[in-house]
């Protein structure tokens, strides 16, 4: 594996973000990419006044909710097993590199 990185270019919500993604790592970018934006069009549809930031946080709690289950077997809806099953010290830091990730991106200028 290299540690070089590509600068690239993706859509979502119709607004465009550039972002780094290490080499050979492009079709996974491609995937997480098509997620987040469905995610956030779904929601997006169905709640027609949030802010975009709103709209980037609840796709970014949906989609946590969803690996979370999956990462522990549970059914969607078992908060308390996720939460006793999994290094919430771990997660905790993961979400904060997220807002962090986040706000970096949402305050990068719109390039349409």
């Amino acid at each position: 594996m290299t540690d070089e990185a590509n600068f690239l270019d993706v859509r979502i919500l119709g607004r465009e973000y550039r972002v780094v993604c290490p080499t050979g790592e492009e079709d996974a970018l491609a995937a997480a990419v098509r997620l987040v934006d469905a995610q956030m069009r779904e929601i997006s549809d169905k709640s027609k006044n949030s802010t975009p930031e709103r709209v980037a946080v609840m796709a970014a709690l949906n989609i946590a909710h969803d690996y979370l289950a999956g990462q522990t077997g549970a059914p969607a809806g078992a908060a308390k097993k996720i939460e006793t099953d999994f290094d919430s010290a771990g997660v905790k830091r993961r979400i904060e590199v997220m807002e962090t990730r986040l706000a970096a991106l949402l305050e990068m200028p719109n390039h349409s």
